[in-house]
């Protein structure tokens, strides 16, 4: 249990009465206005993200968390205060999918409003899990303050995230570890990912919290070892540049996401592309998810044919973005690349999004109260080959799916032939407004610095931009407006750790961290039954 302190003389709470009142505060909970401002806290971690970008504030509101769950040991409260803190956390950052939901799925108000609260329900969870976990691990090793609030809060909570990516497929999005991609912990990024970051900023939550205590200034201290280390891994070249350097053109057609799948406006969609992508060449040509928002057989005979066409005469690469039909009932959500040989690439999204590309088991109801085209795809393959341009392979994924940083790097890791550039192509114009767009820069900015790979981002109305290999925003279009971005760029070859071992790193980093814990914990029960 944490000590409040009162005056520079109050005497720390000796650990063996701590462990003693978390016995017999196991069945308290926390009030209705506790568990409100927890949520409110949560909420607050929206200004730590893109684009406002206080990311020490992340530290804070952490460190307020564990404070809190420190103050009151039973599980039952640990659990709830993290539960309304998850809760809050989901609802703040991920708003703008209220706004898909009423303004494009055509879903009524209430219902919007219903399934936000649903998802930051669901979401809080994980938050739940972290906290319960930790406490519970608490009382049954008997940790001191420092092992609890250091070590167990760290990795459960660091282990909480990496959960929410992959469980029911995954929904990673607002990790905690996004909001320091220009911070000293984005040097940890090459090491131990976005979820290793995410811990290490649990870490310096536990270090303020450890200010309420005795050893100040070793928590001080580590706090600063901690943001001075992630400072000095920055200088640190993890991937060379290799190849030469090449042309590109990335699209930015800002067609309004009420006429993107309207057959009456699909003429003026096909024609304003098709005179962006023909205006000038370039080495490689891209254009945004779905920007050709129709199967094959519905073009205009001869349509596909001109692309490929001025792809063989003027040297360039084209990356399109367009759903493909396999069956009257299969379709991928596809990017196909022109290149000057006659012969097409194709890339389909493997992993898709819940309730917009496919209908979990169950709930196709819920499918059916949305308008959204295009909800029921099929999965492409795990590993899927680059394709070429010169000497340089682009890579690319299509807009959720450069949320899965471990993914992108298992495919860099198990290719033939890596990757010297990744390409995300995507259409966020289903958000509004709102701050879903320099959110999903921000994720892209940390794959560039997972991987030490450049990335192109081509997208409908922002952000379109690109990234180099150690997450600098060289080139961006202002977002939403019509443009065409242009630039030159060089491909990235070598293996950061983090490409070779994904998130093991990280989890083998928690695994020491709780064996650490488990063996304080062992020391202090021996103390404490020698009567020291």
């Amino acid at each position: 249990m944490l000590r409040r302190r009162t005056s520079s003389a109050t005497t720390p709470v000796d650990p063996a009465k701590a462990a003693a009142a978390a016995v017999a505060n196991r069945g308290t909970r926390p009030s209705p206005a506790l568990l409100v401002t927890a949520a409110l806290a949560g909420g607050a971690s929206l200004f730590s993200f893109e684009p406002f970008g206080w990311w020490p504030l992340q530290f804070l509101l952490l460190a307020w968390l564990f404070y809190q769950v420190g103050l009151g040991s039973s599980v039952k409260r640990a659990t709830l205060l993290g539960w309304a803190f998850g809760f809050g956390w989901s609802v703040g950052a991920m708003f703008w999918l209220y706004i898909m939901m009423t303004r494009f799925a055509h879903v009524p108000a209430i219902l919007g409003a219903i399934g936000i609260v649903l998802l930051g329900l669901y979401m809080g969870l994980f938050g739940a899990f972290a906290t319960g976990v930790a406490s519970w691990l608490r009382q049954r090793w008997s940790l001191p303050v420092a092992s609890f609030v250091l070590l167990v809060l760290p990795v459960t909570w660091g282990v909480s995230e990496w959960m929410r990516g992959w469980v029911f497929t995954g929904f990673p999005w607002s990790v905690s570890g996004y909001a320091h991609d220009t911070a000293p912990l984005a040097g940890y990024a090459p090491l131990i990912g976005v979820y290793g970051i995410g811990m290490l900023v649990a870490v310096g939550a536990g270090c303020i919290v450890m200010l309420t205590q005795r050893a100040r200034w070793p928590a001080i201290g580590l706090l600063a070892a901690l943001l001075a280390t992630g400072f000095g891994l920055r200088s640190i070249e993890w991937t060379q540049e290799t190849g030469s350097p090449i042309t590109v053109r990335l699209l930015q057609g800002n067609i309004p996401q009420d006429r993107k799948f309207d057959y009456a406006f699909l003429s003026s969609i096909l024609d304003r592309y098709q005179g962006m992508i023909t205006a000038a060449p370039a080495d490689l040509i891209a254009t945004p998810e779905t920007a050709i928002p129709s199967f094959p057989h519905n073009l205009p005979g001869g349509y596909l044919s001109s692309l490929q066409a001025f792809a063989s005469k003027s040297g360039s690469t084209l990356a399109v973005g367009m759903p493909l039909l396999d069956s009257p009932t299969q379709y991928a959500n596809s990017v196909v690349a022109f290149s000057p040989q006659p012969q097409q690439y194709r890339y389909d999204k493997a992993h898709l999004v819940p309730f917009g590309e496919f209908i979990p088991p169950g709930f196709r109801w819920v499918t059916d109260l949305m308008s959204i085209p295009l909800n029921d795809a099929t999965r492409g393959q795990g590993l899927q080959a680059p394709f070429a341009v010169k000497d340089q392979l682009v890579l690319p994924n299509i807009c959720y799916e450069d949320v899965f940083g471990e993914e992108i790097a298992w495919q860099l890791r198990n290719a033939p032939r890596p990757a010297t550039l990744l390409l995300n192509m995507s259409n966020l114009s289903w958000y509004g407004q709102s701050t879903a767009i320099p959110q999903h820069l921000q994720i892209s900015r940390m794959r560039t610095l997972e991987t030490g790979r450049p990335m192109l981002r081509s997208t409908n109305d922002g952000a379109t931009a690109i990234i180099d290999h150690r997450g600098r925003i060289t080139h961006a279009l202002p977002f939403y407006t019509e443009g065409v971005l242009s630039a030159t760029v060089r491909g990235t070859s070598g293996m950061t750790p983090y490409i070779r071992f994904g998130n093991l790193a990280f989890l083998v980093l928690g695994g020491l961290a709780l064996a650490a814990a488990w063996f304080f914990g062992r020391n202090y029960r021996k103390k404490k039954g020698n009567g020291v």
